[in-house]
């Protein structure tokens, strides 16, 4: 699957004329951000409660020794002093340059279960395969000092990804973005600026990356949400550690996430789909057409499981998060 399936969403979602599609295109260049930038950094301040001295020493001082450069355009902002923090969401902003886009996902089918993942992480990787290549730099400690400072930076992203169920399956619809969805009272709209690709917004991966958690936050900021997240959570917490660090297991855990709060979750059968990766919505026999004639809608029954779903998702990741960088601690001293 191409790294555009992550670039529908936001190139739809401003759709309502020429003038704004020209916007929509524009905000088309930069790729969709699994859990969007509040959901990313609700991932890291989660992490940050649970950091050992020592993983908080280490990666202090490799961030702050080896900051991001001031001239990279930071799509969420970079006015954040918290390194942490902001080192998550610095992987959406180099992916194109360094186009490593399929390190952000892994395309694993509806209706698949436990075994190797090796099949569904193509030659160009997956976010398993990432997430243990950067460990393994991380816990070098005669690796170069940016290399493990950047293996900081995407290991946050990436559990972060990994943890966003619709970054763990795939139905021939590009991670959903080819399954056009009525959120509350906002109806889809199509691509004006592109028609022949049959995408649409608001859609299924659009609305899980940043609509049902920004909603389920109300008027809360990511700090605020992190606290009563891993307060809430608290009592999993340890279940959660004793179990280990196995990345497959997580995506696994994910993908069946997906299955069950994402396509089961819908009154409307979501048929499973031949498994084929596609390079626009027209394709497979106009994917995008036909969910778009499903009329499928997203209303406060599928927002409150979501969301539930969603910040289970949200506070694993930042425990299973620190858990990683508190093991690359221990290794490297």
């Amino acid at each position: 699957m191409t790294d555009d399936r992550r670039k529908f969403g936001y190139v739809a979602r401003f759709a309502f004329g020429i003038a704004v599609c020209v916007l929509g295109s524009l905000l088309g260049a930069q790729t969709a951000q699994a859990w969007g930038c509040k959901g990313h950094q609700t991932v890291a301040l989660i992490a940050e409660k649970h950091l050992t001295p020592e993983a908080r020493q280490m990666v202090q001082k490799l961030l702050e020794e080896n900051p991001i450069d001031p001239k990279l355009k930071r799509w969420c902002g970079n006015a954040t002093t918290d390194l942490l923090v902001d080192a998550s969401t610095w992987p959406d902003d180099v992916r194109n340059e360094r186009k490593n886009g399929p390190w952000h996902y892994i395309d694993i089918p509806r209706g698949k279960h436990k075994g190797d993942l090796a099949e569904y992480c193509g030659a160009e990787g997956c976010v398993a395969r990432a997430i243990e290549e950067q460990r393994a730099i991380l816990k070098d400690k005669s690796a170069d000092s940016l290399k493990r400072a950047e293996a900081i930076r995407y290991l946050t992203h990436f559990v972060g990804d990994l943890h966003q169920p619709l970054h763990a399956i795939t139905n021939a619809d590009n991670g959903g973005n080819c399954v056009a969805v009525k959120y509350l009272h906002h109806e889809p709209l199509p691509n004006l600026l592109h028609p022949e690709r049959e995408d649409y917004s608001p859609n299924l991966h659009q609305i899980w990356d940043t609509e049902i958690i920004e909603r389920d936050m109300e008027i809360s900021n990511a700090l605020r949400y992190a606290d009563e997240l891993d307060e809430k959570f608290h009592p999993e917490n340890a279940a959660w550690e004793a179990t280990g660090i196995h990345v497959d297991n997580w995506a696994w855990e994910s993908h069946e996430r997906a299955e069950t709060a994402v396509y089961d979750a819908f009154p409307e059968k979501i048929s499973i789909e031949p498994d084929m990766k596609l390079k626009s919505c027209a394709e497979n026999n106009h994917m995008g057409k036909r969910m778009f004639e499903k009329h499928l809608a997203v209303g406060d029954a599928y927002q409150t499981k979501a969301a539930k779903a969603a910040q289970t998702s949200l506070a694993e990741a930042g425990v299973r998060l620190a858990m990683i960088l508190n093991d690359a601690a221990k290794a490297a001293n």
